[in-house]
């Protein structure tokens, strides 16, 4: 097998480079690669070649991982094209959307207090809805506008609404233990 290190992560699956993909395309050629370079297939092989295979096998994990979740993709996109997020320095977000996070926090705060599931069941409803809403626009900007700057800023925006996501998440495990 002839791997070529030098392949950006979409076109190590042959797929293009869009944020909009077809999931199974990407899950049918991450198979199709893992069967060809696992490393169980090297085993007889020099240890020079056993290494080979897994830095083969550990390149197209790291790359079906990145691909297979929006926000990974999205960032790669961007990283792509040159375009570096800062993410834990470049914090600037619109006034109205930081009053929206304080808005979401204080719902967020209030239901876990007062133990209240079916709230919290219905901010993650919420939240998801508006995730769904940001991911749409990202992929208008990211393959259609080619809007780089602007996509960078919802993905800024997306990783604070995850974090929402994660509170609200473990607000309800506490609440089931």
């Amino acid at each position: 097998m002839n791997f070529d290190f030098s392949k950006n992560h979409f076109e190590l699956f042959g797929i293009p480079p869009l944020y909009q993909i077809d999931p199974i395309q990407l899950e049918q050629a991450y198979r199709d690669i893992q069967s060809q370079i696992h490393p169980d297939k090297f085993a007889h092989l020099s240890d020079a070649e056993r290494r080979l295979s897994m830095q083969w096998s550990t390149q197209a994990n790291e790359a079906y991982q990145t691909l297979r979740q929006p926000l990974g993709r999205a960032r790669y996109l961007l990283h792509l094209n040159g375009v570096e997020l800062h993410e834990e320095t470049n914090t600037a977000m619109s006034p109205a959307f930081l009053m929206q996070q304080m808005e979401w926090r204080e719902a967020i705060g209030e239901a876990r207090a007062a133990k209240d599931a079916p709230e919290l069941e219905h901010l993650s409803g919420q939240l998801r809805a508006e995730i769904q809403a940001q991911q749409h626009q990202l992929a208008d900007l990211l393959d259609k506008e080619k809007n780089y700057p602007k996509a960078a800023e919802i993905v800024r925006e997306l990783k604070f609404m995850e974090k929402l996501r994660e509170e609200i998440n473990y607000a309800l495990e506490a609440l089931d233990a």
